[in-house]
């Protein structure tokens, strides 16, 4: 797709039309971004670090919320 090396601002404006959500362990996507009005849903994912066995114990929720989560919604898992 040619989206290596973009910002997460570049990346949900390129994701518009094109996915439903944006799953990210980037913690301060709230706060450095722009979200009002935002065409997507947005999954933060809160693990003990980004590796793939910290990661893959919140599969299950994961996969709940995308089944319900709407367009300008932000979503946390793991957080807690």
């Amino acid at each position: 797709m040619g989206w290596a090396g973009k910002s997460n601002g570049e990346l949900m404006a390129l994701m518009t039309g094109l996915f439903d959500a944006f799953l990210t362990v980037d913690r301060n996507l709230v706060f450095s971004q722009n979200l009002s009005g935002l065409k997507i849903g947005v999954v933060v994912l809160h693990a003990s670090s980004n590796r793939l066995e910290d990661l893959q114990p919140l599969v299950p929720q994961v996969l709940e919320v995308l089944r319900a989560i709407r367009s300008g919604q932000i979503i946390h898992v793991g957080a807690g």
